[in-house]
């Protein structure tokens, strides 16, 4: 009896004749190519930058109701988060602010230095977190920080001096805490650097003399920004106690006056301190970025810096928005008191449009000297002084005469 060829290897491989042939599996991996890449590879995890709750709501519809679950607002059809909640509600882009206005230099490397120096990893250095830039009112220091942020390319994390105070005790440290966190996420999480910038910190978090009260909360702001400083990588929420590395994340903070603030907090190991005085070039500089729509040269600028030394830097932008009193003047009285609000509010002729007003130096000069004077009159008449002191009443030496206070 002739046996056949499978016979003969089955034979040779143990089994009894007349059974299945054994059929050797392909190692199908093995063959195939590394560049192979599978029906399904581009949703894997490691390739997928979609989200989610996004493909379930551009989904909707697309597949049979029978296999999307309830009807309504229960359906897995259903994003569970809407576009709206994915956006950072802190976070503040500069994209707004036009170019031309002037940076101070000093300002400018103060900032790009203790930014950069929390980014790196100098050995054996301890770098401050926070940079606390304080001055007179109305420098423009916020402005500033906002020109220095668009230059660096940062979009901070934006916290302000009401959010420090609350009714319930601990919220606003906690939301500190969430919003450094939430810088950390950016930087981790798109590669990008950002910061926590905090304004008008000692207006929220100082204590102004004794007529203010101290608060819990002022308390706890003070006491978790010294915790964040002394541990910037391991910041966590009430509550939460795993031990989480998360990226530094610089913090930029603004005030008038530091010495409100816990001294402890203000320390040189925590807290690098600037204070932003801007020069007579810095003035100028700034003055030319406010006037620079007006046709107006440096040496106009110059004489008009010169005329008022005492004055802020917001002085010269009240100064500009004061010259346009006039247009809105004549407009008024040609439209009439009564149709006002029919013109200015939803109105099918649109916004309000005129010339631009003639803003020579001495118009310039005589609208500042009239804000100089409206300054002086507050400083020297002090009504409340006299109401507390005798209950003041109107008379030769009241309030009711204004002839009085001009002669003065």
């Amino acid at each position: 009896m002739q046996l056949s060829q499978k016979s003969v290897t089955a034979r040779a491989a143990g089994a009894r004749p007349g059974a299945a042939p054994v059929v050797k599996p392909r190692n199908v991996a093995a063959n195939s190519s590394k560049s192979q890449k599978g029906r399904w590879r581009a949703i894997d995890a490691d390739q997928d930058a979609s989200d989610d709750q996004q493909d379930i709501t551009r989904g909707r519809q697309m597949v049979d109701s029978l296999f999307q679950g309830a009807q309504g607002l229960g359906g897995t059809h259903n994003a569970v988060m809407s576009s709206t909640d994915y956006l950072s509600q802190a976070q503040r882009q500069f994209n707004n602010i036009e170019d031309g206005f002037y940076i101070s230099p000093a300002f400018l490397d103060k900032m790009t230095i203790h930014i950069a120096k929390n980014f790196m990893d100098l050995p054996k250095i301890k770098v401050p977190l926070i940079l606390g830039i304080w001055g007179g009112k109305g420098q423009g220091k916020t402005f500033q920080c906002g020109l220095a942020f668009k230059k660096l390319g940062i979009s901070p994390i934006v916290m302000s001096a009401g959010e420090l105070e609350s009714g319930n005790a601990g919220e606003p440290a906690k939301l500190i805490r969430q919003r450094y966190r939430e810088a950390s996420d950016i930087i981790k999480k798109k590669g990008q650097m950002c910061a926590l910038f905090i304004n008008d910190l000692d207006a929220g978090a100082g204590r102004m003399g004794d007529a203010t009260q101290y608060t819990v909360n002022n308390q706890m702001v003070n006491a978790t920004l010294m915790n964040i400083a002394d541990n910037p990588t391991n910041v966590q929420l009430p509550g939460v106690y795993k031990e989480e590395t998360i990226p530094r994340v610089p913090v930029i903070c603004t005030g008038n006056d530091f010495s409100t603030l816990y001294a402890p907090l203000i320390r040189d190991g925590r807290m690098e301190k600037y204070y932003w005085n801007p020069t007579r070039e810095d003035r100028i500089g700034v003055c030319m970025g406010i006037f620079h729509e007006d046709n107006i040269d440096r040496t106009e600028v110059e004489r008009l810096v010169d005329a008022f030394p005492g004055q802020s830097i917001d002085f010269f932008g009240a100064l500009r928005a004061r010259v346009y009193d006039d247009k809105v003047r004549e407009f008024v009285e040609s439209l009439g008191v009564e149709n006002l609000s029919k013109r200015l509010v939803n109105s099918r002729e649109g916004k309000v449009e005129f010339e631009k007003p003639t803003m020579g130096i001495e118009v310039l000069m005589k609208y500042g000297r009239a804000l100089t004077e409206e300054q002086d009159n507050v400083k020297r008449v002090q009504l409340a002084e006299a109401y507390m002191s005798g209950a003041e009443l109107a008379g030769t030496t009241g309030s009711s005469m204004p002839e009085a206070y001009k002669a003065s």
